[in-house]
């Protein structure tokens, strides 16, 4: 599938510079991964039980919509009041993106109302499956839009000089600052506050894909997002205003939960646990890969390197023996063995290459090159194969 969305944006110029129709909200505040996944949903479910064009009233007022909203955000039910405002924007929000991304379009005018038909049905119904799948389409979508518009360099900057080391919160200030500027001058969205809430929804996409720092609450994180910290509900219940809609029970869990997250140790654990769950056995197959791979070694020490020591591209699941024997001599952790360091790179590339290729998406390409040039101290270019990368890494 991720060819034919290639295909699919190759086809089209979505420079939001040159004001096309809807060029103003290619993203905004609630095109999330799962909130275009069930609209996406709910859009299908219309058009195969009415097989006509629709309007972003027809999909708020969709039973399978005012049923399942509640139930999948954990959120009051659509009847009450309170949310009204905010329910009757989720379809028109993301109705605008599908648009702008050429998936639906626009076919005329019911009274105030604006009647959209679906021309990339494949593309809607793939994005409508999973979230995994609205994600996958969100990276796509975002690269090419800030690509036409010629704003995808501020980002490749942002994300080399976090990857090269010599990153700071200006250079996130700075990305934001740049994008602000780009919004106002470029689309018709003037209200202050606007290009505010569409920064994060942009960045955070490309974050989570780089493994980079985002945007949360209008500040840089603290650690490098990853695809669940783009749920819809993330940002709704660690806001204290919105605490009313659950028990003080639960909000208490949450805290502790967020408190957790915030702790080093608990996404290293949290990365450890998964990549056990990727990887069944040793990804090393040599002579010591004996018994169970029950070991999570870090390519680049912890004590060492400790930006990188939640990566998924700098651990590697090994068994006792080579992990106690091989890749810590005599068993003592604060030693490296660099000839073994080179096959773990090795091995790992193999495993990275092979999980992309698969379409999962919890490695990263860049962000691997960027592990190897700040442990190593080279400047791989982000744009290199696996097979170059593999050259380099035995010629150093």
């Amino acid at each position: 599938m991720k060819n034919t969305l290639e295909e699919h944006f190759n086809k089209h110029n979505l420079d939001i510079r040159r004001k096309d129709i809807g060029y103003s909200r290619f993203m905004d505040q609630k095109v999330t991964p799962d909130v275009l996944q069930f609209v996406s949903e709910c859009i299908v479910q219309y058009v195969q039980t009415n097989h006509n064009p629709f309007s972003s009233s027809d999909i708020e007022h969709l039973d399978y919509f005012r049923k399942n909203v509640a139930r999948q955000f954990n959120k009051p039910t659509p009847e009450d009041g309170r949310t009204k405002r905010e329910y009757d924007k989720w379809p028109a929000q993301i109705i605008q993106t599908l648009r702008f991304a050429k998936v639906l379009k626009e076919v005329g005018k019911n009274g105030r109302a604006t009647i959209f038909e679906v021309v990339e049905p494949q593309i809607l119904e793939y994005v409508s499956t999973q979230t995994q799948h609205a994600y996958t389409f969100l990276v796509f979508y975002i690269t090419k839009v800030l690509k036409d518009s010629g704003f995808y360099i501020h980002f490749e900057k942002y994300r080399d000089k976090y990857i090269s080391g010599s990153f700071n919160k200006s250079d996130f200030n700075n990305l934001k600052e740049t994008f602000l500027k780009f919004i106002h001058g470029y689309t018709n969205i003037k209200r202050e506050y606007e290009p505010k809430r569409i920064f994060p929804k942009v960045l955070n996409i490309l974050a989570s894909e780089h493994r980079l720092p985002g945007s949360i609450h209008g500040l840089m994180s603290q650690f490098p997002f990853v695809t669940s910290d783009l749920i819809y509900n993330r940002t709704n219940f660690r806001d204290k205003d919105k605490s009313k809609y659950i028990s003080r029970q639960e909000q208490g869990k949450l805290r502790k939960t967020i408190n957790e997250r915030k702790n080093p140790t608990y996404r290293i654990t949290k990365a450890k646990a998964r990549i056990k769950e990727l990887h069944s056995k040793s990804e090393i197959n040599d002579q010591w890969a004996i018994g169970d791979a029950t070991q999570v070694h870090h390519i680049f020490p912890e004590n060492e390197f400790p930006r990188l020591a939640d990566r998924l591209e700098n651990l590697i699941r090994l068994t006792p023996t080579q992990h106690n024997s091989k890749a810590h001599p005599q068993n003592k952790t604060s030693i490296i063995d660099r000839d073994y360091q080179l096959v773990c790179l090795i091995e790992k590339s193999y495993s990275i290459e092979n999980s992309l290729e698969k379409g999962e998406y919890d490695y990263s390409k860049e962000s691997f090159i960027g592990v190897i040039n700040r442990g190593l101290g080279l400047k791989l270019p982000y744009n290199a194969s696996f097979q170059t990368i593999r050259n380099l890494l035995q010629k150093h």
